[in-house]
């Protein structure tokens, strides 16, 4: 059972749209602060800010922090759903 709620926390981190966009964004472009995100995918900053707090949570992303800034990039976690999702289009 607790595989499932494993599962189930990791497919809620990425079932949203602009969340895969985001992830797509940095499997190209690694390291990028919320406010790179927001300004590449011309979206507000708060609704990224949510997004990746969420993509975080269930460990498709991981943040380091870089001086004043905070850094984000894809988990293996995250490659690998990503992959997954591509196999889909």
């Amino acid at each position: 059972m607790r595989k499932l709620k494993y599962l189930e926390k990791i497919i809620k981190g990425f079932s949203n749209h602009r969340r895969i966009q985001i992830m797509d964004l940095l499997s190209q472009r690694p390291d990028l602060s919320i406010f790179e995100i927001a300004d590449v995918l011309k979206v507000n900053f708060k609704t990224v800010s949510e997004h990746v707090r969420r993509l975080a949570i269930s460990g498709i992303v991981v943040k380091r922090n870089d001086g004043s800034s905070v850094r984000h990039m894809l988990s293996r976690t995250g490659k690998s759903i990503l992959m997954f999702l591509r196999t889909l289009e």
